[in-house]
């Protein structure tokens, strides 16, 4: 054993030496633009909570009056005896809000992609996923044993090529709103070839509901499709929504599948009732106040015209993630170190996140943010001249 963790030890010097070392900071606050880290105040430019609902008053006043009806846990599985009142009517409004016949809440993002891919398919199946998919999607699509195929960016042509000569059931995965590029699926190509091939059509929705589309109604009502065009829609909860979970959307037949067959629904204990009420409480919000989405929108390219001034390499992103593109994996720490010493909160993100030569910071905003908070990361961008 002594012998196995001084192996260990060397890949994580390794690991230090090649500038992709990864630590965690303690935060000391509620989510929000503001943080107090490590016992210091930061301007927060890394989160995923897009329209600022993480902290929202009538968010936490549900949890509370949620942990009071229901207790903290949920003490079983769904299938147990974890499946509360307030799980069940989130279900029924996701369902409706993504214009669905059903919804299917799963504890993470992860455990719902990995459920999902590994309940529809198998060995004698093949599998496409866009080469950006999250990690997530991606080790899905690995462990289902299914045929793995990975079609480049984007790319409908060379996912078209490959489909032609698939065996099995044929399903093609792929995230909305790419979180580390920021950029948008080419969803109605994708929808069309699906069907041309006989292929399913999975997407992960996660950046996209609650932040685009009509009340936030994500990348399908962005694009004008439905369930037919996408069959399988996964959306998380932690991000636009600010709460907890994920959810699996589409028809009767799939929701009752994944009921008798996704592994990381059974086998799990209920995410907690006090944050499926959360999460309805900020349902509302994210569909009634479409100001959030407005000035997110706006935030974003402000953030975009100054940094073309200032000759940042941006990447073709119209979301509310705008990457800045440095290369090399120590210069991104090194330059959000700098950033931190400023009191600005912007993650490196380097490989295997991220492919190898494009390390980058992750700029992200939230309707929280105002305009001079924008100028302020800007100016010192500017500065450190990245």
């Amino acid at each position: 054993m002594t012998d196995a963790f001084s192996a260990l030890a060397g890949n994580l010097e390794a690991i230090a030496g090649q500038g992709l070392y990864r630590s965690r900071r303690v935060t000391e606050s509620p989510q929000g633009i503001h943080l107090q880290i490590d016992g210091r105040k930061v301007l927060n430019f890394c989160s995923n909570d897009y329209l600022g609902l993480a902290n929202h008053p009538s968010v936490v006043q549900a949890f509370k009056a949620g942990a009071d009806r229901y207790g903290v846990g949920c003490g079983s599985a769904h299938l147990i005896c974890g499946h509360s009142a307030a799980h069940h009517a989130l279900e029924e409004e996701l369902a409706a809000f993504t214009g669905r016949d059903r919804a299917l809440l799963f504890s993470t993002g992860y455990m719902a992609n990995m459920g999902v891919i590994s309940a529809l398919i198998g060995r004698s199946d093949t599998v496409f996923e866009d080469r950006l998919n999250h990690a997530s999607l991606l080790d899905g699509g690995l462990l289902s044993g299914a045929r793995f195929n990975r079609y480049a960016h984007g790319d409908v042509s060379h996912l078209n090529a490959k489909l032609e000569t698939a065996q099995g059931r044929k399903l093609i995965v792929t995230d909305g709103v790419f979180s580390m590029d920021g950029d948008l699926a080419p969803l109605q190509s994708l929808s069309e070839t699906a069907k041309n091939h006989d292929a399913w059509l999975m997407v992960d929705d996660a950046h996209g509901l609650g932040v685009i589309g009509e009340q936030g109604r994500g990348i399908v009502d962005y694009y004008g499709l439905g369930q037919d065009d996408v069959p399988i829609l996964i959306g998380t909860l932690g991000k636009a929504f600010g709460t907890f979970g994920a959810f699996v959307a589409g028809s009767d037949v799939l929701i009752e599948t994944l009921i008798q067959k996704a592994r990381t629904y059974i086998y799990t204990t209920a995410l907690p009732a006090a944050a499926a009420e959360a999460t309805r409480a900020s349902l509302k919000i994210v569909v009634a106040e479409s100001w959030r989405r407005d000035k997110l929108e706006m935030l974003s390219e402000r953030f975009r015209q100054g940094a073309q001034q200032l000759g940042l390499q941006l990447m073709p992103s119209s979301s509310a993630i705008q990457p800045v593109l440095i290369g090399d994996s120590q210069r991104a720490v090194d330059i959000s170190n700098a950033l931190l010493n400023e009191g600005l909160l912007v993650s490196a993100i380097r490989p295997p996140t991220v492919p190898q030569g494009s390390a980058r910071l992750r700029v992200t905003f939230s309707a929280q943010h105002e305009e001079q908070h924008v100028d302020r990361l800007l100016a010192a961008l500017d500065n450190l001249h990245p």
